[in-house]
């Protein structure tokens, strides 16, 4: 049966640990320029319904890395655009391609995608979760600590798409997390359950909380992400004010453990959920944390398809 992911939900935790030992090792092939034939005749479409800079780039030069070939599907360029259905979308992609990258609004349409293709499909972001994302995020957590073990995230901000898909990365992983959202706007209940679920198996300790001073004391990683995202621009205004103070700043920090890790998925608003002064500070490994995008997208490319 082929395989896909959607959510860290279809990994289980020893796939997950071999992910991340198989970006290490495609991470040292392509930064030694040496021929690596992992993809080599294979095809990987790339369909995205919202613009992109690192999950596309990442993928389409992870997949010319590997020896395979990149095709990029803008759904403005499709006959989706004039309302053909999905599943009719992909069944045509599956007998072209052998495996489909999609970035989407509405987390149904991958899983259409994957229902009718017949090849893998790779959430590169949904309105649900991004997995992909979180898989790059634990591996450089990873290279640069050395280990996973005994570490806690806090992140600050909107309980979205990238937060829940961290919760459950984390929880799987045995990482400890802690999620700072307003009122309003905590992950989804039914994710929660699940993560809590999982974190009682590996030793997780996962919270939510209000207050970012809870969330940051004594955390190993500060991690944020844009406070209005793609889409909702609608609610940009009420969001603004509900989220207004979960900022990664100078005074956060100083509540964190010593020499604790700043990160952020990007693209980064300064100001506003993140300081100028933190994200270009010394703590701050959110550019390798983007360059990793590639290697990350590499390994997972490799996992399914090799």
């Amino acid at each position: 049966m082929v395989r896909s992911l959607l959510t860290l939900g279809d990994l289980t935790r020893e796939e997950l640990f071999k992910i991340f030992q198989k970006a290490l090792e495609l991470k040292a092939g392509i930064k030694g320029r040496k021929a690596i034939g992992v993809l080599k005749n294979k095809i990987v479409g790339i369909l995205f319904e919202k613009p992109s800079t690192r999950t596309r780039v990442s993928f389409e030069s992870a997949s010319l890395r590997l020896g395979g070939h990149a095709i990029y599907l803008s759904s403005n360029d499709l006959q989706l655009r004039r309302g053909e259905p999905v599943k009719d979308t992909a069944r045509v992609l599956g007998g072209y391609l052998d495996v489909l990258v999609a970035r989407v609004y509405d987390h149904g349409t991958v899983e259409e995608l994957a229902q009718y293709s017949g090849i893998t499909v790779i959430n590169a972001l949904s309105d649900l979760a991004h997995p992909t994302q979180a898989i790059c995020d634990l591996f450089t957590i990873l290279e640069v600590k050395g280990t996973l073990d005994g570490l806690t995230l806090a992140y600050i901000g909107d309980g979205n798409n990238v937060c829940q898909s961290l919760l459950e990365c984390c929880a799987m992983a045995g990482v400890h997390m802690v999620a700072a959202c307003p009122e309003g706007y905590h992950p989804k209940p039914d994710i929660l359950n699940n993560v809590f679920n999982i974190a009682e198996k590996t030793g997780s300790r996962i919270s939510i909380v209000h207050d970012p001073k809870e969330a940051a004391k004594g955390a190993d990683i500060l991690y944020a992400d844009v406070w209005v995202s793609m889409g909702e621009e609608g609610e940009k205004e009420e969001k603004m004010k509900a989220l207004k103070g979960y900022q990664i700043n100078a005074d956060l920090l100083k509540v964190a453990a010593k020499g604790a890790l700043v990160m952020h998925c990007l693209p980064a608003y300064r100001g506003q959920e993140i300081t100028d002064a933190v994200i270009e500070g010394p703590q701050s490994i959110v550019w390798r944390q983007a360059e990793n995008k590639t290697h990350g997208a590499a390994a997972i490319l490799a996992f399914f398809l090799e």
